[in-house]
């Protein structure tokens, strides 16, 4: 699992580079494409400031990766919308991976199916846990033995 995690750290610093975007420009996408948020929102998805988040919204929209749009019940608020020419962009580099899911996962009997997909949401769960949780006192070393 950590092999994974480490190598999904690693993907999206190529992909991020290979497209020309910094990481964060990159993570501010991925989440747009789950659907349209305000700029505050991406701020605290993003854990950065408002300013950051403006500042990543200002290169994005130079770039055409993203449109800002009046919200349809509150006209004074924007929502921010991935354009499809940064999806292909994104889905370009991703395509090779995609192809390889979708191969491995034919490989898969219905029920090696399932128990993949138990372990990986209970996986998900746990890091969902540290995700979380505020921060632990900065005395606490997670069981670290200080003697």
């Amino acid at each position: 699992m950590r092999t994974l995690l480490e190598a999904a750290a690693r993907l999206r610093h190529v992909v991020a580079r290979r497209a020309g975007l910094s990481e964060v420009e990159l993570a501010a996408l991925e989440r747009l494409s789950h659907g349209p948020v305000g700029p505050g929102a991406l701020a605290r998805h993003l854990d950065v400031t408002s300013a950051a988040a403006t500042g990543i919204v200002d290169r994005l929209s130079r770039r055409g990766h993203l449109d800002r749009v009046p919200d349809e019940t509150d006209r004074r608020r924007t929502q921010l919308h991935i354009t499809d020419s940064a999806t292909a962009e994104v889905q370009r580099h991703l395509a090779p991976m995609f192809a390889g899911l979708a191969r491995l996962d034919a490989g898969l009997s219905p029920d090696e199916r399932a128990v993949v997909e138990r372990y990986l949401r209970g996986a998900l769960e746990c890091i969902e846990v540290v995700v979380a949780d505020p921060a632990p006192d900065k005395g606490d070393r997670g069981g670290a033995d200080d003697g």
